[in-house]
């Protein structure tokens, strides 16, 4: 009977700290691969667009060269502009996205934690 106690006392024990610690853990490792990977993409294509000017730049040669450097200059601004709106949207969802993620989990950890609860008081 002593046997059955503590594998219940472990079950529940389980159940109440380390099965929640491990998803919250789970979705934390998640969210973060996703950031990083978001920071990783977004670095890539700013270090690409800087060394096209660079590269851009070499080019310019006389005043005309140097007159379409300039007005290409607008159009890459323009660009980036919009990549850093992007990113910061991208970066706020999956902020949301692990917002609602960790609510979900909470509420069903104090669901279980209540029934586990009740069914210990019985």
């Amino acid at each position: 009977m002593a046997n059955f106690t503590t594998e219940q006392f472990t079950q529940q024990f389980d159940s109440l700290f380390f099965g929640p610690a491990r998803a919250y853990a789970a979705l934390s490792v998640e969210f973060t691969e996703k950031l990083v990977n978001a920071q990783l993409e977004a670095t890539k294509a700013y270090a690409d667009t800087g060394f096209a000017q660079a590269r851009s730049l070499l080019e310019v040669k006389d005043a005309d060269s140097l007159r379409t450097y300039l007005e290409g200059q607008q159009a890459v601004a323009k660009q980036l502009t919009e990549r850093l709106q992007g990113d910061a949207e991208k970066v706020v969802a999956l902020q949301q996205d692990f917002v609602q993620q960790s609510q979900k989990l909470t509420e069903a950890n104090v669901k279980q934690a209540q029934e586990t609860a009740a069914k210990a008081g019985k």
